[in-house]
């Protein structure tokens, strides 16, 4: 088992838990983790679009983190690991990367939103950047 794909697989579930968690609890979900108070006022107003977006990155994220859960020996293999782990780290690390230009210039969210989810994205593409390392040969 690798500790790196699994820690970087239970944060992916952690985010699309809390992906979840703004479609059941709505506005003040989406206000508090960021989303911008567009996303919100729609989401008060039952408007399905919120949803729609959020349920997306829910299932995205599902998918990355059941793609490092099987990189990391815990679930069967999937389909194109090393290929699947090649984009999903480099996505983490690019948005963590481009959100920190986006803290000057934050189009409808807080600084703070910028600089928190990009250490967070950051964070978790660093573990699969690791696990991916060691994992390669096995992969």
């Amino acid at each position: 088992m690798n500790y790196y794909l699994t820690a970087a697989g239970c944060l992916s579930a952690l985010a699309w838990l809390l992906h979840l968690g703004c479609i059941y609890y709505g506005a003040p979900w989406y206000r508090f983790f960021g989303a911008g108070e567009h996303m919100a006022v729609m989401a008060e107003k039952g408007l399905l679009q919120p949803t729609i977006i959020t349920l997306v990155i829910f299932s995205v994220l599902s998918v990355w983190s059941l793609y490092a859960f099987s990189a990391a020996g815990i679930i069967v293999s999937m389909l194109l690991v090393r290929l699947a782990l090649i984009v999903i780290t480099s996505v983490y690390l690019l948005r963590g990367l481009a959100g920190f230009y986006f803290v000057t210039n934050p189009i409808g969210r807080s600084p703070e939103f910028w600089i928190w989810s990009s250490v967070i994205c950051l964070l978790v593409g660093l573990l699969h950047l690791v696990g991916l390392k060691q994992q390669w040969p096995t992969l």
